[in-house]
């Protein structure tokens, strides 16, 4: 139990009793700001709302250590399948699950896999297995992070955080236009519009080409949303009947417009969409960092995807096509004849290709100015570096290697300053909404509150904000009001209570008060750096071969001329060069993350001196943790911990057997501890003795959709 003397030193001191989950957890908001002057209903999260096998593992886990330590390890392991399931990095997720690990003192550990998810808890007593396929989902990757941010901070407790999950799952904190964006039919919008762009854009397709792409676009949409309607074993045929439809539609165009269709624009602009472009990056990435198991097998799973896709392509081509080869190779005159260096509408077409990619990745509408910007910075840089190392390295892969690398580095710098400057600016209002400032604040601060309420409202009236914004804008000046009446010593006023729903607005206020996620603001620019169809174009050239170079010599010493026929190299290094494109973008990320890192470092150390202010250990742990979410360098010492003190010694000392004890009745030995009664339990209950439990593994298959 919580006494008044140990909050007044978790207060003051900021220390926390060890093995204690529930102190550290009510610990967190002990403050002097606006959300503990608020009487909270007695809100409880509903347990009974979760799956059969994490209701019995929380049950035992409640007698054992208490019910906030359950629902900690209840909200950890909700946490690792939402941000897994929303595509965020398997890396930036276990850095999220270990600070909240080390938060509330939790011993569990985890493996996440490319689809499995494996969390064992108490050193592997209980050991639960899910199955979770993955999908764009940048705001979800933001606000599940968000909410376990404002966990470990202490500016929510594990009850609300696991109620808000509950909340954002069922869309209930997504804008009414983020949710027609999120699933079908409202999704078809963005099918036709992504085609057409990228067919433009990066495939050289002209506006003929691009029309029919947006055919294919719609075909392939309606498509996937007539198998995701029948659910089941009937979304593992959306590739192949993705494929087959594009390359039909694609073939007929060919065949009946005059021979005039760019077929590979075509093909590689609508099935844009389907491949998972980034996961070839994040599966270098994962191999660089040592999660080799998992880097490995997302690699080949992606690259077998998209074989698959390519290879559909070509069955719809041989149902309309009398020669797909030809067909295929019939690129001149019909590919490249928008010079779009000379158009003044490619940065524009790139801006709308990339909005298309925002609204695939569920982007929040009233953020896309800020995908927009790191988007434009990362295509700009990339664009300009190959089109001027193009002109010296048209033989190799160095160009393509070289404006990745540069193009990556330049979107992490982009969305980190942008990232910084944006919740600097930001701080005045929700600082002053939340009553974390009092007075006026400078002339600079009262215009940042004044320009984000107005574009709370632009938003709101546009339709593209959460109206549950507005709603709390317009609230804050009775909780102002209460709040003067509750310091207020002459005043009646005992306590600040909220109804229901002004509980929920005060929540999503402090949820959404958090830092925005780095890498739900970089994951559409990587996308868009790859793309993910320019890999498919090599497993397009496994299945049609490269028409051979022919090149005309002269022999020396004579005026005879002879023609040299060989092998287009490289049309034909496919996995050559999917490396080149994988890899470099990967190490560009790195790059990127170790440049901004090193910056910040040298930024403090020369300018930043806490002499006029010092902030306390709490602000400076918090400050830690969110550097650390920022990169990918994740290490856990207790994966390997430090070996032991007398490792001097070149053997294991084992213990000594326990003496045996004769039975008297009937001659059986049995071990002492059994023959005097004294049996002790390593689960320290004495309900072990009645139903041991030595190890539960649980196997289950969540589902992809939102339930």
């Amino acid at each position: 139990m919580l006494v008044e003397g140990e909050i007044k030193k978790l207060k003051w001191d900021d220390t926390i009793p060890k093995n204690s989950g529930a102190l550290r957890s009510r610990a967190g908001l002990l403050d002097n700001s606006f959300r503990a002057q608020v009487t909270f209903s007695e809100r409880r999260f509903d347990v009974n709302t979760l799956p059969v096998d994490l209701h019995r593992v929380y049950k035992h886990l409640e007698r054992d250590f208490g019910k906030e330590y359950a629902l900690t390890v209840i909200f950890i392991i909700r946490t690792g399948v939402e941000l897994h399931r929303a595509w965020h990095m398997t890396l930036l997720t276990s850095k999220i699950l270990q600070q909240l690990k080390d938060k509330f003192g939790i011993r569990m550990t985890w493996e996440l896999g490319v689809i499995k998810l494996k969390f064992r808890i108490e050193d592997g007593a209980y050991e639960l297995h899910r199955k979770v396929p993955y999908d764009y989902d940048s705001e979800f990757q933001d606000l599940y992070t968000k909410i376990a941010v404002a966990l470990v901070d202490g500016h929510v407790n594990v009850d609300q955080a696991l109620i808000y999950q509950m909340d954002t799952k069922h869309g209930l904190n997504t804008a009414k236009s983020g949710l027609f964006l999120r699933d079908f039919p409202g999704r078809l919008v963005l099918y036709p519009l992504e085609a057409a762009t990228c067919t433009v854009i990066f495939f050289s397709g002209d506006w003929f080409d691009a029309s029919i792409a947006a055919i294919c676009g719609l075909v392939a949409g309606l498509i996937e949303y007539f198998l995701v309607s029948i659910g089941g074993n009937a979304k593992i045929l959306t590739d192949v009947l993705v494929g087959t439809s594009t390359g039909a539609i694609a073939g007929i165009a060919y065949r009946y417009f005059g021979e005039t269709t760019c077929m590979p624009a075509i093909f590689l602009g609508t099935l844009y969409w389907f491949f998972y472009g980034t996961a070839f990056v994040l599966g270098i990435l994962e191999i660089i960092s040592g999660e080799l198991e998992t880097g490995v097998v997302r690699f080949m799973a992606v690259s077998v995807k998209t074989f698959i896709l390519t290879l559909g392509t070509t069955f719809g081509m041989q149902l309309t096509l009398a020669n797909s080869l030809d067909a295929w190779r019939d690129q001149n005159g019909n590919c490249g004849n928008i010079n779009l260096d000379a158009e003044w509408y490619r940065i524009p077409l790139y801006l709308l290709c990339s909005a298309s990619a925002l609204g695939q990745y569920r982007f929040p509408i009233k953020d896309y100015w800020r995908g927009l910007v790191v988007q434009l910075v990362g295509y700009e840089v990339q664009y300009q570096a190959l089109r001027e190392l193009g002109k010296r390295h048209q033989k190799d892969f160095l160009d393509t290697a070289a404006s990745n690398v540069g193009g990556a580095v330049a979107a992490v710098i982009a969305a980190s300053i942008l990232s910084q400057i944006i919740d600097s600016l930001s701080s005045y209002y929700n600082a002053r909404v939340l009553q974390r400032h009092t007075g006026k604040y400078s002339a600079f601060g009262e215009f940042m509150y004044s320009s984000n309420v107005f574009y709370v409202r632009f938003s709101n009236w546009f339709g593209f904000g959460k109206k549950g914004d507005v709603t709390f804008l317009n609230l804050t000046e009775k909780l102002k009001t209460q709040s003067i009446e509750l310091n207020d010593p002459i005043h009646t006023r005992a306590a600040i209570v909220l109804t229901p729903i002004e509980e929920d607005l005060l929540l999503d206020a402090i949820v959404d008060a958090e830092g925005l996620n780095l890498w739900a603001l970089l994951m559409p620019t990587v996308y868009q750096l790859v793309p993910g169809s320019l890999i498919a174009k090599l497993w397009f050239n496994a299945v049609f071969p490269p028409a051979l170079e022919t090149e005309s010599l002269t022999i020396d010493g004579t005026d005879l001329q002879y023609k040299s026929v060989t092998p287009d190299q490289l049309q034909e290094a496919v996995f050559q060069a999917l490396m080149v494109v994988a890899a470099s973008l990967a190490i560009g990320l790195l790059l990127g993350f170790g440049i901004v890192e090193a910056a910040t470092f040298l930024l403090k150390k020369t300018f930043c001196c806490f002499k006029s202010w010092d902030p306390t250990g709490s602000w400076r742990e918090s400050q830690k943790r969110k550097e650390s979410r920022a990169n990918f360098n994740y290490t856990v010492e207790e994966d390997d911990p430090e070996p032991d003190a007398d490792e001097e010694e070149d053997y294991v000392a084992e213990p000594e057997p326990e003496p045996k004890v004769p039975d008297e009745e009937d001659g059986i030995v049995l071990n002492p501890s059994l023959a005097s009664g004294n049996f002790v339990s390593e689960s320290k209950d004495e309900a072990a003795l009645e139903t041991p439990i030595v190890k539960e593994v649980i196997n289950a298959t969540a589902p992809h959709k939102t339930e």
